[in-house]
């Protein structure tokens, strides 16, 4: 097995039992995902057409935040615990140390997905378990883990990490917000349109974390 390999399944392999002892992050995700979904029900009155118009729109900003609640917490744990040192001093490319954090941070908020997702069609009677809105969600997932992952690493060195990151993060996902609540709307709704909104969500993707790569050096060395 190639060593990068081996190393990205070492590093995740260590985030997910840290976090199997610990679980902070987990909990904290899907505490916060379930009791929006449960607020947004009982506070709005969505009905028929409404809620097709709407809901999508209120499960990805569900996601946003708890996405936004965990990931703040990946290199603030180990920045606080002193193990961040101690992976900037290992042998270890900063390039393939991003990807193990880019994929610790994926399954997390996958995690939290695969409670939330069934949640949201439960209370809002809407199809999101259908194969193009999972497909839509993971690729949606994805470019927010990349850009969570770059961002926390930075702000884990700032004394304002709390306010740093949602600063970052908010502003720079604009565009896979948009794309994503497009295209689980028509995913939903069943109009035309999913594939461009969808191609768009993997563009992002793509540059995203050709950019984050290449400047991962510089965001967690601080």
């Amino acid at each position: 097995m190639n060593l990068a390999v081996r190393q990205v399944l070492a590093v995740v392999h260590k985030d997910l039992m840290v976090e199997m002892r610990a679980r902070d992050l987990l909990n904290v995700m899907l505490t916060f995902a379930v009791l929006s979904l449960i607020i947004f029900n009982l506070a709005l009155d969505l009905r028929g057409p409404t809620v097709q118009e709407v809901g999508p729109g209120l499960l990805w900003l569900t996601i946003a935040f708890a996405a936004i609640l965990g990931m703040g917490r990946t290199f603030v744990r180990e920045h606080d615990r002193g193990t961040l040192a101690g992976l900037l001093l290992a042998p270890i490319d900063r390039g393939t140390l991003f990807v193990a954090k880019l994929l610790a941070n994926l399954i997390f908020l996958l995690i939290m997905e695969a409670v939330a997702l069934p949640m949201f069609a439960l209370l809002f009677n809407l199809p999101v378990l259908r194969p193009s809105v999972i497909l839509i969600t993971v690729c949606g997932t994805l470019g927010f883990a990349i850009l969570g992952t770059t961002f926390s690493a930075m702000a884990a060195h700032s004394r304002a990490r709390e306010a740093l990151l949602p600063l970052l993060l908010l502003p720079t996902t604009v565009p896979i917000l948009i794309g994503a609540v497009q295209a689980t709307s028509n995913a939903i709704n069943g109009a035309e349109g999913g594939p461009p909104w969808l191609g768009l969500l993997i563009a992002f993707d793509v540059i995203f974390f050709t950019v984050s790569y290449l400047l991962f050096a510089f965001a967690v060395e601080g």
